[in-house]
């Protein structure tokens, strides 16, 4: 008879389960290390660090192969001054917190992709407050282009604005099928205006010079405005054309009332409220300040439905002197431009083009008393009358360069 199983007892089993447990737990004990080394090293290391550890390792084989590069996540290092100041100027959402500098200029650049009317009605709106805070506002004169494409020029004004940043700004209004661009070094670089296509004699003139005060009217900084062309040179040098502007308690607004300039005013513009006693000309190049520009770009009542409705031409004679005696603001209007052009050579619906051999001492002093040397300043005779002058060919670029330190002021 064989003997029975001897029956195991308890105190055995237990010892049995407690190695089966240990030996289960080593097992996943070095799978889960595996799987975490892959994960950190990859995950935390640089592609760097990455490298020497698989260099270094004793038995490259025994490893994992590293999977597909991953993004790297590292620790955040120390934040620098600059970020502080970033993170203090974010809202507890992530937002971007709103300065009050962001109120006074666009900080994007001047592209954008307002049409006219949104641009007039956002240039349209004024601070109803008189006063200012302190460190806000440093009046500069915004320089209108009304260009067509290149500036020949722009070597003359590049110097006649060097020194003097902070004080102006430039807007420029181009052809929009000029792809053309000054050099990055330029004050001229990157101060295009969205545009578009103008006619000479034509209604879309005084769109293109709205739509430059439209968009300057933005920088509440700028206090005064001139506009000039691709022709245009400065008669002096930064300082003194500051000066004699923002010094003056006028405008300089052309819009004059003579037999010539009523032979454009027709029946159509009797009917829509502008009568022949309101009716002006004057030369379309200006220097207002930020009242007339404002004034300008708003205008609802005269302009689309009556200049720019009736399609005549030459408004860009007319419209704005009209606009400046129909409101009742010739007493703060010299009623005059402070743009010379010669009229007196015989031309035909043009003054006079200067080419380089004309650019002399003699010819830039005469052009400083304007065209008849007649003129007032703040109520009293004034010894320059012109602060520019056109208009000048290409040619004379070089001519002038010349003449600029001994004549002008600046070179």
């Amino acid at each position: 008879m064989k003997n029975p199983m001897p029956v195991p007892r308890s105190g055995s089993v237990g010892v049995m389960l407690l190695l089966l447990v240990f030996c289960l737990a080593y097992v996943l004990g070095l799978m889960s290390s595996a799987i975490f080394q892959n994960i950190y090293i990859h995950n935390t290391l640089s592609p760097l660090q990455l490298s020497v550890f698989w260099s270094q390792s004793s038995s490259p084989s025994s490893l994992p192969p590293p999977p597909e590069a991953v993004p790297c996540i590292l620790p955040p290092s120390p934040p620098s001054q600059t970020t502080v100041l970033r993170t203090m100027s974010m809202t507890p959402s992530g937002g971007r917190r709103m300065e009050f500098t962001d109120f006074l200029a666009p900080s994007s650049g001047l592209m954008h992709n307002m049409t006219d009317e949104e641009l007039f009605w956002r240039a349209s709106m004024a601070p109803s407050m008189k006063s200012m805070p302190k460190h806000v506002i440093v009046h500069k004169i915004a320089f209108l282009f009304l260009v067509r494409g290149d500036l020949p020029l722009r070597p003359l004004w590049d110097k006649f604005f060097k020194g003097h940043e902070g004080l102006y700004s430039i807007y420029v209004h181009a052809s929009p099928s000029y792809t053309g661009s000054p050099p990055p070094d330029s004050p001229f670089y990157g101060r295009m205006i969205p545009s578009q296509t103008t006619k000479w004699g034509h209604i879309s003139l005084v769109d293109a010079e709205r739509r430059l005060l439209g968009n300057s009217l933005l920088d509440l900084s700028n206090g005064h405005f001139a506009l000039l062309s691709e022709s245009c040179i400065p008669l002096f040098d930064f300082p003194a054309v500051q000066a004699y502007i923002t010094g003056s308690n006028n405008n300089f607004v052309d819009s004059f009332d003579r037999e010539e300039s009523r032979e454009r005013h027709s029946p159509f513009f009797a009917e829509h409220n502008v009568s022949l006693a309101q009716w002006r000309k004057g030369a379309q190049w200006f220097v207002m300040d930020r009242v007339f520009a404002r004034e300008v770009v708003s205008d609802e009542t005269y302009y689309g439905p009556v200049f720019r409705n009736g399609r005549h031409k030459y408004m860009d004679e007319h419209y704005i002197p009209t606009l400046v005696n129909i409101l009742g603001l010739g007493h703060r209007n010299s009623n005059r431009s402070v743009m010379y052009s010669d009229w007196w050579t015989p031309r035909v619906r043009h003054p006079k083009s200067h080419s380089g051999s004309e650019v002399t001492e003699v010819l830039i002093k005469e052009m400083r008393r304007g065209m008849d040397g007649n003129c007032s300043y703040n109520g009293r005779a004034a010894e320059f009358c012109a602060l520019f002058a056109r208009k000048f060919r290409p040619d004379a670029l070089l001519p002038l360069l010349d003449l600029a330190p001994k004549v002008m002021g600046f070179g």
